[in-house]
């Protein structure tokens, strides 16, 4: 997944600015406990990251994301 996939998602998902809060302010523990924004600047694949969001927020993510 492009990391612009990635936001495209994020955004559709939270809205464009709940988005970027999400991603820097929650840790997921599926993340090692790290932010969004913290694990993709570490290195973290976007999709393993994209995934650990869908397990975090399964009702807010509509079925057709979930992939």
């Amino acid at each position: 997944m492009k990391l612009s996939d990635f936001w495209d998602r994020m955004d559709e998902t939270f809205g464009p600015a709940y988005a970027k809060s999400v991603a820097s302010d929650h840790t997921i523990g599926q993340l090692g406990g790290r932010t969004i924004d913290q694990a993709l600047a570490e290195g973290e694949n976007a999709k393993a990251v994209w995934m650990a969001v869908c397990r975090a927020w399964p009702e807010r993510i509509p079925a057709r994301l979930v992939r």
